[in-house]
């Protein structure tokens, strides 16, 4: 076992933090480094008996934890930022090893970004204002921002410390006490995260467990003691926590898959700018991810015009990046999570190639003996109707379709069951308010394809989920409730 070139965390690997120590459950679960298909580790493993302790630690503390200043809460949350900045090149290895996101163009970002996300809640902790109404002479009546109480959140494996720090910011910027289940897959940066927590937030307030789905996700998700959850996942499981939620009326905040359209005008494909139309085209299909993304823009619609100059310059861009070990400095993709993605992409793209699909690059991935490592893949000669083109494949591979008529093309992209992300390429005004207001997802971009940025709204429509996350005003929505106090004087 290669560990010279990653540390593992300390303390955490015990796997859970509750109620401010290290807990070993008494049994563990492996994690894996997909690019080498080797155990980095085991980490104590938590269910149903850590959930519940869990919880009970948070609702003690939520108390005072809600009274305190706003401005405390912050001051709070920026520490922890500042520590993971400090520490981000350390989080950033073994967030590569884990997950197989390349070092040189995910994890590294990912660090730092999420270390920004802490330190953008811990400034904006203090704008939780409340609303004063004119009900009339003799009537002061004003709302104010109250937490939920103790929060649920689960997240996934292609980002895990970018989305684990969004849930803790909002989370407890807010007011709220957390327990956060991280995916058994990739939990090690948030470990590490909490051991650099571990001093700064009271007892009880920041609690982590890690756990399988099905014990410790499903725990958490149906237990009475949750106030709120807020998962990040695939649509089916996404299902399944709204049904526990609704049971007991818990709120819920729910960021799942994705089927985004990227749709290109002929006017992005001028000399001066086709280039630059073609990278972000890669960009916002997440290649340098792997295709892990629910924002991933996998159903590129390219206008007739245009796709002889613009699709050779996207296949040259997508072939030409580097595939292979996630914590080599020269890699610009690494590895899919593990064996059972891995053969669900492979049979995405089997069945493509066996219907009639055209490779313009990339193949049916090979059974591997070695990393779990897919090429970029762009696939032409079908159409919208085909289940690569409808279903969220989460891997690198795009769907191409040529389109000429506009009206058709619109009612194309908006025919999925999805509705969260959109990119558009035009350089004209009216083309861009036209499109952008006839598209039905939840996050439109406008001739880039990069990430969430904190203090923007984030959030998907249909079964892309429920609620928005990334800004105060999305934390706010998500994570308070509104309580109206009216006065007669």
């Amino acid at each position: 076992m290669a560990l010279l070139d990653y540390k593992l965390p300390n303390e955490g690997l015990a796997g859970c933090f509750i109620n401010g120590a290290w807990v070993h459950p008494g049994h563990d679960i492996g994690v894996e480094n997909p690019s080498r298909r080797e155990e980095i580790c085991r980490v104590g493993c938590g269910g149903t008996a850590e959930i519940h302790a869990s919880v009970q630690a948070a609702r003690t503390a939520q108390k005072a934890w809600g009274a305190r200043a706003a401005s405390e809460r912050g001051a709070m949350l920026t520490e922890l930022g500042n520590r993971l900045e400090a520490n981000a090149e350390e989080v950033a290895r073994m967030l590569a090893a884990e997950s197989g996101n390349a070092i040189k163009t995910q994890s590294r970002g990912e660090a730092a970004g999420a270390a920004g996300v802490l330190k953008y809640y811990g400034g904006v902790a203090v704008e939780q204002k409340g609303e004063t109404l004119p009900l009339g002479p003799g009537l002061m009546s004003y709302a104010t921002r109250e937490p939920h109480g103790v929060v649920g959140s689960i997240i996934p494996w292609n980002s895990p410390l970018q989305l684990g720090c969004v849930k803790i910011s909002m989370a407890l910027a807010t007011g709220n006490c957390l327990v956060l289940k991280p995916a058994e897959d990739a939990p090690l940066a948030i470990l590490k995260l909490a051991e650099l927590a571990a001093d700064i937030f009271p007892p009880g307030v920041l609690n982590v467990v890690t756990g399988t789905g099905q014990e410790a996700g499903a725990a958490l998700a149906g237990h009475s003691g949750i106030d709120k959850i807020s998962f990040t996942g695939s649509s089916e499981v996404g299902k399944l926590i709204g049904h526990a939620a609704a049971d007991r009326i818990a709120n819920v905040t729910l960021e799942l898959g994705g089927k985004s359209p990227c749709i290109i005008f002929p006017d992005a494909c001028t000399p001066d700018r086709i280039e630059e139309t073609a990278q972000g085209v890669v960009n916002a299909m997440r290649f340098a991810r792997q295709g892990q993304s629910c924002t991933a823009g996998s159903r590129l619609f390219v206008h007739v015009s245009v796709w002889d100059d613009l699709m050779p310059r996207v296949v040259d861009k997508a072939a030409a990046m580097s595939v292979g070990d996630a914590l080599d400095d020269t890699v610009e993709i690494g590895a899919v999570i593990n064996q059972e993605h891995y053969d669900e992409i492979c049979a995405y793209v089997a069945q493509a190639h066996a219907q009639g699909a055209i490779f313009l690059t990339g193949e049916t991935p090979k059974a591997t003996g070695a990393g779990f490592h897919p090429v970029p893949t762009i696939l032409t000669g079908l159409d919208n109707s085909w289940r690569i083109a409808r279903e969220e494949v989460f891997g690198p591979v795009l769907v191409a379709l040529p389109w000429e008529d506009e009206d058709a093309m619109i009612a194309q992209a908006n025919d999925t069951h999805y509705g969260l992300a959109a990119f558009i390429f035009s350089r004209d005004y009216s083309t861009i308010t036209r499109i952008t207001r006839a598209l039905k997802a939840g996050w439109i971009q406008v001739n880039q394809g990069g990430g969430q940025i904190p203090g923007m709204s984030y959030g998907g429509i249909k079964q892309s989920g429920l609620g928005s996350e990334y800004s105060i005003e999305g934390a706010l929505e998500a994570y308070t409730f509104r309580k109206c106090v009216t006065v007669a004087l």
